[in-house]
């Protein structure tokens, strides 16, 4: 049962249960699925300063807290306690591509030659970590939201708005995988 948690599981499993969470929520009390929203509710509630934005009753969000508490959680016993031995699974032609770039470390989610602490002093990793932190608060507070927010819940409750943000998210991934990433890790 351990060995079948480690492996990553596939999308018609994964994406039900994901899915499921949007009905579950709503039949447990009308809430709604989000969690860029959780750094608003800790800021208001660690932060109570004169600022519009943050004077609303946080408290009434709080399950929404525990939820994020329960995926830092969930990731940091995954992270030490499941992890899979064996290497990440590359197509062998994006092998080849990121060897190019000098990415061949595969064995942890995130390649260590572009995520660890020493690369934020360089333009490569402050521009990926630093702007590219940056860019992704700024997006989601300017789209009203984040991915999952707007892609899990919005979609499924037909708002327009978020079916334009989920759209504008895929074009701009799309762009950055294939345009901007390129040119980032040719630097």
């Amino acid at each position: 049962m351990l060995e079948m948690i480690k492996e990553p599981w596939p999308w018609y499993i994964a994406g039900p249960l994901i899915g499921l969470t949007v009905p579950a929520l709503l039949i447990m009390g009308n809430k709604s699925f989000g969690i860029s929203s959780s750094l608003r509710h800790i800021c208001a509630a660690c932060v109570p300063a004169n600022v519009n934005f943050f004077k609303y009753d946080w408290k009434k969000e709080t399950w929404n807290l525990f939820f994020v508490l329960g995926i830092f959680f969930g990731g940091m016993i995954a992270a030490n306690f499941m992890l899979n031995p064996t290497e990440i699974m590359v197509n062998p032609n994006l092998k080849t591509e990121l060897a190019g770039y000098g990415i061949t470390d595969y064995s942890n989610l995130v390649p260590v030659q572009l995520m660890n602490f020493q690369s934020v002093f360089t333009l490569r990793g402050f521009i990926m970590m630093v702007v590219g932190g940056f860019l992704v608060g700024f997006g989601t507070r300017y789209a009203g939201g984040c991915t999952s927010g707007h892609a899990i819940m919005g979609l499924s409750n037909f708002q327009w708005p978020s079916l334009v943000a989920t759209v504008c998210f895929m074009i701009g991934g799309f762009l950055m995988a294939n345009i901007i990433l390129p040119m980032i890790l040719s630097l």
